[in-house]
C-alpha cells in the first residue's frame, strides 16, 4: 500500500523538477536511474531512500527538508501540489529578469487572483 507521505514527497519532487524545466528522463539519467523508477518515486508508488533524496536535492538545487515542506499535521489540510501549467508559469515568471517587470507582473497576478476568489 502507498504511503501519504511518500506520495506527498513524490508530488515535491515532481514540483521542483517541472519549475527547474527538468524532464522524467533528464532527471533519472543524471541519477542513474531508468524514468520509470523516477516515475515510481514522483506517484509515490516505491519509496525514495535518504540516500537517493539527497541526491534529488542537489541536483534540483533544494534542501532535503524542501520534500517534507506542505505535510499535513494533525488537524490541517494538505496543500495541493503545483499542477504542470503552474509549474511552467512559475519558471517562466522566474526567467524574467528585469525585476521591476516581474513584480509588475507579480502584483497582476495577485489582484486577478483577489478578484476571481470575490467572484467565486
Amino acid at each position: 500500500m502507498v504511503h501519504p507521505v511518500d506520495v506527498h514527497v513524490g508530488k515535491k519532487i515532481r514540483e521542483v523538477r517541472l519549475l527547474r524545466g527538468m524532464t522524467q528522463v533528464n532527471v533519472a539519467e543524471k541519477l542513474g536511474l531508468s524514468f520509470q523508477q523516477l516515475q515510481k518515486y514522483e506517484t509515490g508508488y516505491n519509496r525514495v531512500s535518504a540516500s537517493k533524496m539527497f541526491e534529488i536535492a542537489q541536483l534540483l538545487d533544494v534542501e532535503p527538508a524542501y520534500f517534507f515542506e506542505g505535510l499535513p499535521r494533525a488537524g490541517m489540510p494538505e496543500r495541493e501540489a503545483m499542477d504542470e501549467r503552474t509549474a511552467k508559469a512559475a519558471q517562466a515568471l522566474s526567467s524574467i529578469t528585469d525585476e521591476k517587470i516581474r513584480a509588475q507582473i507579480q502584483s497582476m497576478i495577485h489582484e486577478l487572483a483577489g478578484r476571481q476568489s470575490l467572484s467565486a
